[in-house]
């Protein structure tokens, strides 16, 4: 990690007139417009391609704060990112958490565009109405499988039910839902066919992922790798899919179902890189800046805000670290060790 030099403290400048900073782009011309923000490593579930089963999280200390989490977000709004996807771990776990949610949805059509969130579904029954009424209008749910006992077996813990009554109160709170199923070999395949057929019925879009190697797991990470270009090839024997050019500011590549109204992504980090057209950053719940999902080199603000950086501050060390963005990632699956490409958890990174 590169930490960024102390800063001087104070406030900033405030300059009449002054024109609107510039957009934040990276060193090959790429528009960073959108923020992803993990509010806790945290979860309730133990999904087997993401965590270990036992699993040692970070001490309160090494968070941020909430209000330090604004602080930052609000910076990158001010340098052009138009749309924040809050996620974790399960975002949803983290105390006092909606605090954020109203405060980043109030700079809903000053600045930002859209916020989002990313979650698991478990906690979503009892927060679907305040993040509705916080500007939130869809978010995606991680949904692997539609049978209780598979459910149970790739999250090593939770109940599916729970999650089915989250999505169902989102959907009344009038939230688009889309769900996200990781692809994996000899555990759901056999079910992409339903789980379209499920989203189908209730209007939602699907989006299918192709594991990544991120963090050790305990397992064999090619016993369960499955490419997507062979999951497609499948879907076509049954679903009629066409391109379509719609897009949400993530990576996914989309297909309108003829038979359903709705739409499917493909998420394929491993089988084609989606690196030409990336336009976002992630940021931990440490301060932590990744500027490639698949890379390890980052920026520490933590270090920055708790230096007392004023705002001005602040933006210069978010274009410093912008600057160091790489064109690519480097995820491939070492097929003699199994090693993952990084060694950090997903749910270290955001989701």
């Amino acid at each position: 990690m590169n930490a960024i030099p102390p800063i001087p403290s104070g406030p900033a400048p405030a300059l009449a007139g002054a024109p609107p900073a510039a957009p934040l782009r990276d060193p090959f011309g790429r528009a960073i417009t959108y923020l992803r923000v993990s509010v806790t490593d945290r979860c309730d579930l133990r999904c087997s391609y993401c965590m270990a089963e036992t699993m040692t999280f970070l001490p309160k200390r090494d968070v941020l704060s909430l209000e330090e989490l604004e602080r930052l977000s609000s910076g990158f709004i001010r340098l052009g990112t138009r749309k924040i996807r809050i996620t974790g771990g399960e975002p949803l776990v983290r105390r006092d958490v909606m605090t954020l949610f109203e405060r980043l949805g109030a700079r809903i059509g000053t600045g930002l565009d859209e916020l989002t969130l990313t979650t698991n579904g478990t906690q979503l029954a009892r927060h679907a109405e305040a993040l509705a009424a916080c500007g939130v209008r869809r978010i995606n749910v991680s949904l692997d499988t539609l049978r209780p006992d598979r459910f149970t077996a790739i999250t090593r813990r939770g109940r599916i039910e729970t999650v089915f009554e989250g999505i169902e109160a989102a959907a009344r709170a009038g939230l688009a839902v889309k769900i996200n199923a990781v692809a994996l070999r000899g555990l759901n395949e056999d079910e992409i066919d339903d789980l379209l057929a499920w989203c189908g019925e209730r209007g939602h879009d699907l989006c299918l992922i192709e594991t990544m190697p991120m963090g050790e797991t305990g397992g064999d990470r090619n016993e369960h790798y499955l490419p997507l270009s062979l999951v497609r090839a499948r879907l076509k024997q049954h679903w009629t899919l066409s391109e379509t050019s719609y897009r949400t500011g993530g990576p996914a590549r989309y297909y309108d179902v003829a038979q359903t109204g709705t739409r499917i992504g493909f998420i394929t980090p491993m089988t084609h890189n989606f690196c030409e057209s990336c336009n976002r950053v992630r940021l931990t719940c440490t301060g932590t800046l990744y500027m490639c999902l698949g890379q390890d080199d980052s920026a520490d603000f933590r270090a920055v805000l708790r230096a007392g950086a004023d705002d001005a501050a602040l933006e210069a060390a978010i274009r410093a670290a912008i600057a160091r963005k790489p064109k690519g990632h480097d995820f491939v699956i070492d097929r003699r060790t199994q090693a993952p490409a990084v060694a950090r958890h997903m749910s270290v990174t955001g989701g």
